[in-house]
């Protein structure tokens, strides 16, 4: 029976550690541009147009009913495939694995969070919208004023489970051969043949990283959520 290898552990932190920053750039990118797409389509979701409704419905059916494995394949073995697209201007990005990462990583993300945002929107009461109307606010600074701060507050757990969840979701973008921690851990068990030791150090980064998002998603609800402090 083979034993625990504590020294292998703690050479393995060093050489995980390296794709630290490859992982943190993929949780970046796909949460801060999902973010800012993940607005637009939730109101989009919540227009009166119902044509533009049922896009962003199906959508976000599509997605969320979906592996997203298979989508990151899809997007890195499966759009490779077609001749149209390594012709085209396209294939620039698309032959990168980081990049076919990123996108399938927003486009995940954007699906979930249209649905997180959306039901913050409709926690809104009435009379709130009610309020602004009576104060003669446009449509615009009733939603850049009231409506999405308060929808931004009400989302703000469900959203910081998203965020956790997408930064475990960055370790099956090392299945495209991309380099970021699990990518690095899997390459280090087939050189050592000690699959405990190499993914021990890549679950304690995780747990870190995951750690200062519930540590900043506590901060934003105690700064946003004044009437829920406890005195």
């Amino acid at each position: 029976m083979r034993s625990f290898n504590f020294e292998l552990i703690s050479k393995n932190f060093y050489l995980v550690f390296k794709g630290l920053d490859e992982t943190i750039l993929l949780v970046l990118l796909s949460l801060s541009i999902g973010f800012i797409i993940s607005i637009f389509f939730a109101l989009a979701r919540l227009s009166s147009i119902k044509t533009l409704s049922n896009i962003v419905y199906y959508y976000v059916f599509i997605i969320r009913g979906t592996p997203l494995i298979v989508q990151i394949y899809l997007f890195y073995f499966g759009l490779g495939s077609i001749k149209f697209v390594r012709e085209s201007f396209l294939w620039v990005v698309l032959k990168e694995p980081f990049w076919c990462g990123v996108i399938a990583l927003i486009l995940n993300t954007v699906a979930y969070t249209t649905e997180i945002f959306r039901g913050g929107i409709q926690s809104i009461t009435k009379g709130q919208i009610e309020s602004c109307k009576s104060l003669g606010m446009k449509r615009f600074t009733m939603y850049y004023k009231i409506i999405l701060p308060v929808a931004f507050r009400q989302a703000l757990p469900a959203y910081g489970n998203e965020m956790i969840l997408m930064v475990k979701a960055t370790s099956l973008v090392s299945l495209t051969t991309y380099m970021e921690m699990t990518g690095i851990a899997r390459n280090i068990m087939s050189k050592t043949f000690a699959p405990v030791e190499a993914f021990v150090a890549a679950g304690c980064f995780y747990l870190f990283l995951n750690f200062l998002i519930v540590q900043l998603i506590k901060f934003l609800e105690w700064k946003y959520n004044p009437h829920l402090r406890i005195k």
